[in-house]
């Protein structure tokens, strides 16, 4: 065979796989926008390159405007996976027979929630639940948020027996764990909830006026985030791509792309991990 044919068949073949490629449905995946979006966006188009490099499909980033706006994404089919909290993650594979937790970050196995509050309440670092908080205006997080909502709602009613609107003066949903720092720092609320990760991560970068706002209790722990794969994957892209999908997850090792989600590795996830947030989701009516 010439060398002629020889180059025109491999200029052929790569120009049938780049067709291939770009006929290939893309494999769409989102993340609850518990931070700025700005900020996400910028992370995640990195993450969808890396698995696009690892899967071989075209992979998109689906930015959304709330937690709910997300399970929404997932049940319609606009995203195939995601990066949930733990209460949207329930409540998005609940939406969807045979959707499959399949990894979450080594540090949400064990995952916890910090109250903080403004200097002028005068309250202060305990372990103990501060029950002193009653009475004050107090801003949880998202209204599905696992860390910001959903657990320490759930502590709040085990410590004074009352559900939220009954315990403190003035209730708020900032939207993200970062607004919430915001609101409490100036504040617009006397204490608040959050992610432990979110409050380390400004902190560190100088985000935090630590003489207005301080941590007066952390939380027990509980599980929270992780990745979701709908159950139609295997169907849409071949079978086996969701344990594909799991392995290019676990493989990542990347310090730069781990450090976008304050994470040290990735870990195998089940949907069984999560049976105490249905169970939590239940008793505070926020799963049915």
């Amino acid at each position: 065979m010439s060398k002629r044919r020889i180059l025109a068949l491999a200029l052929m073949s790569a120009l049938a796989a780049g067709v291939a490629h770009a006929q290939q449905a893309p494999l769409v995946f989102t993340a609850i926008p518990d931070e700025d979006e700005t900020r996400l966006v910028e992370r995640f188009t990195q993450y969808a390159k890396y698995f696009e490099s690892k899967l071989g499909v075209p992979v998109k980033y689906l930015p959304v405007k709330g937690y709910p706006a997300a399970v929404t994404a997932f049940t319609n089919n606009q995203v195939q996976f995601a990066w949930f909290g733990g209460l949207t993650g329930v409540q998005a594979r609940l939406a969807v027979p045979g959707s499959q937790a399949i990894a979450q970050g080594a540090e949400d196995v064990a995952f916890k929630s910090y109250v903080i509050a403004h200097v002028s309440t005068g309250l202060t670092l305990s372990k103990d639940f501060p029950k002193s908080i009653e009475g004050k205006t107090f801003t949880f997080g998202a209204r599905a948020s696992t860390s910001g909502r959903l657990f320490p709602e759930h502590f709040i009613r085990q410590a004074l027996g009352k559900e939220p609107e009954k315990v403190f003066a003035r209730v708020g949903y900032s939207g993200d764990h970062s607004r919430t720092i915001q609101l409490v720092q100036s504040g617009a609320y006397q204490v608040g909830v959050l992610n432990h990760l979110v409050w380390e991560q400004e902190a560190k970068s100088g985000k935090v006026d630590t003489k207005a706002v301080s941590v007066i209790w952390e939380t027990p722990t509980y599980p929270d985030y992780h990745w979701v794969a709908r159950g139609d994957v295997d169907k849409t892209y071949g079978a086996g791509f969701t344990s594909r999908l799991q392995a290019a997850i676990l493989g990542v090792d990347d310090p730069k792309l781990l450090a976008i989600f304050d994470r040290t590795k990735f870990i195998a996830a089940k949907n069984d991990d999560y049976k105490a947030i249905e169970d939590v989701g239940k008793l505070t009516g926020l799963i049915n």
